[in-house]
């Protein structure tokens, strides 16, 4: 059976997206709060926000970033960016998309808010239903621009029971000019309050040194019809 345009199908709270696309003419707004830390999840919190507008079946563009974060040299908006997904389907059960993304020197690189430069992002993705599970597969280079780019790669599935669902998602960003190694799993439990609106809860563990622990809570709400 065909989604509603006006059924929420969040991004968050995953590293990765997913190969899909909110309805032409239709947005859809994404915010969470996060707390994460090496030592302490107190080190560092931010609100991230994504707002995200179907052009077409086959198109949509999203704002996105942290309007607000915390760290302990300051506090402030972050770097923000669009990002472009350009996506078609396989079959009635599997899809594919390229995402190019650009985030913009917002934020206070001296107070640890942003890059202090522009950086580019090209993700690839493949998205299929199997028997009793939804997977996910992200994989490219992020930190376009810092020098050599970060590789990032991710597996996510999940499964919904009724009006709860459940994710599971493991990541890695390699070592680059943007940011040290990256690497963890995270996992979380969703909650479709309405058809428009969905809730969502867990965290991240590291599984390498230097990734920060984090806890988060978000909301993703179908906005209804832009145009």
């Amino acid at each position: 059976m065909a989604q509603s345009p006006r059924e929420a199908n969040p991004e968050r709270p995953t590293f990765a997206t997913h190969a899909y696309a909110v309805a032409p003419g239709y947005a859809e707004f994404e915010q969470g709060l996060a707390a994460r830390g090496t030592g302490s999840l107190r080190e560092e919190t931010s609100w991230d926000v994504n707002l995200k507008v179907g052009v077409s079946r086959h198109l949509q563009i999203g704002l996105f970033g942290p309007a607000y974060t915390r760290t302990p040299a300051g506090s402030g908006v972050g770097d923000l960016g669009m990002a472009v997904k350009l996506r078609s389907d396989l079959s009635p059960r599997a899809a594919v998309a390229l995402v190019p993304s650009v985030t913009v020197p917002t934020g206070s690189a001296a107070r640890g808010l942003g890059a202090g430069r522009a950086l580019g992002g090209l993700v690839g993705v493949v998205s299929t239903d199997l028997p009793g599970v939804h997977v996910d597969v992200n994989a490219g280079p992020q930190g376009i621009g810092a020098g050599a780019p970060q590789w990032f790669a991710s597996l996510g599935g999940s499964r919904g029971f009724g009006r709860v669902g459940v994710a599971v998602e493991v990541f890695e960003f390699t070592a680059g000019g943007a940011g040290s190694r990256l690497a963890g799993v995270l996992g979380a439990v969703t909650l479709r309050l309405v058809e428009w609106a969905v809730v969502d809860a867990g965290g991240v563990a590291r599984t390498s040194s230097g990734t920060p622990d984090q806890v988060f809570v978000g909301i993703t709400t179908n906005l209804g019809r832009l145009f």
